[in-house]
């Protein structure tokens, strides 16, 4: 026992490991249902959040939506192209045309930013929501515990 002691290598820990990158930091890659469209989002996004207005639910088809909001320099569609629909006087929506997947929500007024579905995502855990919105609309038996802030619209940044 002592031997297996001696020659075991002791952790060490360098400054790299130690200042890594936030989980959400990084390239994020995904696509719609049947592989028609493929994005790639590069690097933290500026927004991650639980919506829960009705047009989110529409669109989706589910209770709330999860996206991810990055500039729209750092997001390419590498393989087939949304198309949207204009969901509002101020946004539109970009699904898959073929198989109907969730995938964009952009403002029509500022195409600086883009917001991308969560659900889409190949590695959704490394985008965890950092609160929730639009909050007076959300479905009533929904019961989070979750901690994270509540807003009754988009929060001002």
């Amino acid at each position: 026992m002592a031997m297996a002691k001696r020659t075991r290598k002791a952790k060490t820990t360098t400054k790299a490991s130690r200042t890594r990158h936030p989980k959400t930091a990084g390239v994020h890659s995904g696509g719609c249902l049947c592989g028609a469209i493929r994005f790639t989002a590069r690097g933290k996004p500026n927004h991650i959040g639980n919506c829960h207005c009705t047009q989110c639910r529409k669109a989706t088809g589910a209770a709330f939506a999860t996206f991810a909001g990055f500039e729209s320099k750092d997001v390419t569609f590498g393989k087939g192209k949304p198309r949207y629909f204009r969901s509002s006087a101020w946004a539109a929506r970009g699904f898959c045309p073929q198989c109907g997947t969730s995938l964009v929500y952009k403002l029509i007024e500022d195409s600086s930013k883009i917001w991308l579905a969560v659900g889409a995502m190949d590695k959704p855990e490394r985008l965890a929501p950092k609160m929730h919105i639009f909050t007076t609309t959300m479905v009533k038996w929904l019961k989070f515990r979750d901690g994270l802030p509540r807003y009754k619209a988009f929060p001002a940044s």
